[in-house]
């Protein structure tokens, strides 16, 4: 398993370094930001094409999808960001910003595919966990446990209040924050998933279910732990009773102390995200500013390296770091559109 360490400090060091941009000046330094879940990828790659090209090493910074998506969406000129990585896709409103603030063309690339798992100390029990049963432990309101088409409160202490076969302890979670695209995934797939269990939920209207299925509880059991997931595995490392949620990658830098749940009796393997036979895997993303290339030197070149076999290709560098590739025949087609920055309609969202 490839190594982190050198690549995040080669990153740091450059963003130390990077000049500071503003309209009138220029700037040599690709600038990235974005998800945390695909920084891990992003630093992989900045670090060789700084190692192998004459470019200097792009600077990168987490902001979380929604922050990174918001951040490019400001403008054009150097003092924005060329790239933004994202761990789900750009939304239409997102597309919309975009186009307003007169960034007009935008070139998507499909990375590959990520699962999210809900993890805990090796030294814990190993556990299963249905969706709906994730989604009673975490919403904010939740049917009525004394039956009935009705919402109240979350009652839910413990995980046994939900099964009697799920721990005896404390519900205690720690997740990402809502600019997280770990986050809208998460909330979209296990949240939704569970939540659609109930029927009278599913006869919601659109934005009410969505209320319903999305709001995380705000009364302990869940914490949010901000846009680095090494404080989850840390916490998780220490606390047998706590578990934490983050992207695959995370979890295979991470397996000396962590194990993944099952959900829905389903283990989190490749094989099994990329066949989406694992009910909470989703697609990664980044997104290049069309109007940045040629003003800011390297970022065709970046784009070449990351789209290449050698890096996210079935034997790549970046399947060492936990990226589950797409298909080749899917991966010829998103690269010949990245080396010819074909620009996004908003149809395709």
């Amino acid at each position: 398993m490839m190594k982190l360490k050198s690549a995040l400090t080669t990153v740091a060091l450059a963003g130390s370094i990077a000049a500071v941009s503003s309209p009138a000046m220029a700037r040599d330094t690709i600038n990235i930001v974005g998800s945390s879940t695909v920084y891990p990828f992003a630093t992989v790659v900045a670090e060789r094409f700084g190692r192998n090209t004459d470019f200097p090493t792009p600077k990168l910074e987490s902001t979380g999808s929604g922050g990174g998506l918001k951040l490019f969406c400001e403008g054009v000129g150097t003092q924005h960001p060329d790239i933004t990585n994202a761990s789900r896709r750009m939304k239409p409103s997102e597309f919309e910003l975009c186009q307003s603030n007169g960034v007009e063309e935008i070139t998507e690339v499909r990375i590959g595919a990520d699962g999210i798992v809900i993890a805990n100390s090796k030294d814990a029990a190993k556990v299963d966990f249905s969706l709906e049963q994730i989604f009673l432990a975490l919403a904010k309101e939740v049917p009525d446990p004394d039956g009935g088409d009705k919402l109240v409160p979350n009652p839910y202490q413990k995980w046994s209040d939900i099964d009697s076969s799920l721990p005896n302890k404390a519900i205690s979670v720690m997740g990402p924050p809502p600019t997280s695209g770990t986050r809208d995934a998460f909330v979209e797939i296990a949240m939704q998933g569970g939540c659609k269990q109930y029927d009278f939920i599913k006869k919601m209207d659109k934005s009410d279910m969505k209320s319903v299925c999305h709001s995380m509880r705000e009364d302990g059991p869940f914490i949010e732990a901000g846009e680095n997931d090494n404080l989850i595995v840390q916490r998780l490392a220490q606390d047998t009773g706590t578990y934490g949620i983050f992207g695959y990658s995370f979890l295979m830098e991470n397996s000396g102390q962590i194990q993944a749940v099952t959900i829905n009796g389903v283990q989190p393997t490749p094989e099994a995200i990329s066949s989406e036979e694992y009910p909470v895997a989703r697609s990664l993303w980044f997104y290049i500013k069309k109007a940045h290339v040629g003003v800011v030197p390297g970022i065709e070149e970046y784009v070449a390296e990351f789209t290449s076999e050698s890096a996210w290709g079935d034997n790549g560098y970046l399947v060492d770091v936990g990226l589950i590739p797409s298909p080749r025949n899917e991966r010829m087609e998103i690269a010949k559109r990245a080396k010819e920055l074909q620009p996004m309609t908003g149809k395709e969202l």
